[in-house]
């Protein structure tokens, strides 16, 4: 018989603008995470001997990132040395993918125990650091897409045509993702998900420091398009240029942490599961658009579920940038008070390898503080893929 997975907390530190003066940016990552693996177990008073594996998700996987960051951080959490990780590397759903290994291991019979999340110190570890200034292609890849793929922001440009998205509605979403954001923070929404962070100053972090709540549509629209370029223009005459620093997620430091386990082992140890484990999906979509794969993996996990879009009381879509949640909403027809309701990337910030825990972790929460049912998660990814994870609470 197949074990259920369930999840018995899922935590996260707060967010530090990825700049060198952000506030988690004196901080290394393996300490950053080491403190979260720490709580994780501590407060529910679990012999971290018991873990059997800690899977990190994490994108730029060089410099101080680059010693199997789990592996690092769990040891200095003072973890059995016995306790193994892992790292993985999707993209911007790399710690997401982190929870679906690990729920599957657990539903296999091959764990009990695992603590999936992940961790990215933006400031630290600049993004694309890890290309070392080399083409990550090859000629096939090149061949297929003559004349070639293009960033993310060209990928977000090309999605905000296709869907006849325009820089009013884009910005409107932004401000909104902010002012939501606020709002939660505002009522205490996000307690139950941080945990505090000391720093080597010794003041405290307990709040995330990416949430500008004086932010408004009027001012977003003063800003210029990051990635305008007149060869891009030829080549694709359909976009207008919208995307900016404003509408897009932030650069930021920060670490996630889910912890998974066996039902039976929640009910040996006492402990009550907040959610447990509906349906996954991963899948690819163009590489050349990128951003777009959220939609049919969304509908695929929805089938693998046998639900329909309005059982879902709750979705997290990463907003990479704004014109992904919105054309997600378009093409699931999705309630848009549902989508994001706590503000998203934009406002939160993407800390790449930890932004899939810190989805799943905000969700698990609503769902307990709003007394909701089902929840579902989707994040695109570089090179065109996307994970879904579809949750019930308990």
């Amino acid at each position: 018989m197949t074990e259920a997975a369930v999840i018995v907390d899922a935590l996260r530190t707060p967010m530090g603008r990825g700049k060198p003066d952000g506030g988690l940016a004196g901080l290394h990552p393996v300490d950053l995470l080491a403190a979260l693996l720490k709580e994780t177990v501590q407060r529910h008073d679990i012999d971290p001997g018991l873990v059997d594996d800690v899977m990190i998700g994490c994108v730029s996987q060089s410099g101080e990132q680059s010693a199997t960051p789990g592996r690092m951080a769990l040891l200095a959490a003072g973890f059995p040395e016995h306790v193994p990780s892992t790292t993985i590397d999707r993209k911007c759903g790399s710690s997401q993918q982190a929870v679906h290994f690990a729920a599957q291991s657990i539903m296999a019979g091959a764990n009990q125990l695992v603590i999936a999340g992940g961790v990215e110190s933006m400031s630290r570890v600049p993004m694309g650091s890890a290309r070392m200034g080399q083409d990550p292609f090859g000629q096939g890849v090149q061949q297929r897409y003559a004349p070639g793929l293009v960033s993310q922001g060209v990928a977000a440009e090309l999605v905000t045509s296709r869907y006849q998205l325009d820089r009013e509605t884009l910005d409107q979403y932004a401000a909104q993702s902010h002012q939501r954001a606020a709002a939660h923070r505002e009522a205490g929404a996000f307690r139950d998900e941080i945990v505090p962070v000391t720093l080597p100053d010794g003041r405290v972090l307990s709040e995330d420091e990416t949430i500008r709540p004086a932010t408004t549509a009027e001012r977003l629209s003063e800003l210029r398009p990051s990635f305008q370029d007149d060869a891009l223009k030829q080549r694709f005459p359909e976009i207008n240029w919208s995307i900016t620093a404003g509408n897009a997620s932030q650069i930021t430091d920060g670490a996630s942490a889910l912890l998974i386990m066996s039902e039976s082992l929640a009910n040996k140890l006492g402990l009550k599961p907040l959610a447990r484990f509906v349906s996954f999906d991963v899948c690819g979509d163009s590489p050349l658009t990128m951003l777009t794969a959220p939609i049919p993996s969304s509908k695929r996990a929805l089938q693998k579920a046998g639900m329909s879009v309005d059982q879902i009381d709750h979705f997290e879509v990463n907003e990479a940038f704004a014109p992904v949640p919105l054309a997600w909403r378009k093409e699931l027809d999705a309630d848009p008070q549902r989508l994001n309701p706590r503000g998203g990337a934009i406002a939160l910030g993407h800390p790449l390898g930890a932004s899939g825990a810190r989805l799943m972790t905000t969700l698990v929460h609503a769902l307990g503080q709003n007394g909701q049912r089902y929840g579902l998660q989707t994040m695109c990814e570089a090179g065109g893929m996307a994970n879904t994870t579809i949750i019930e609470r308990l």
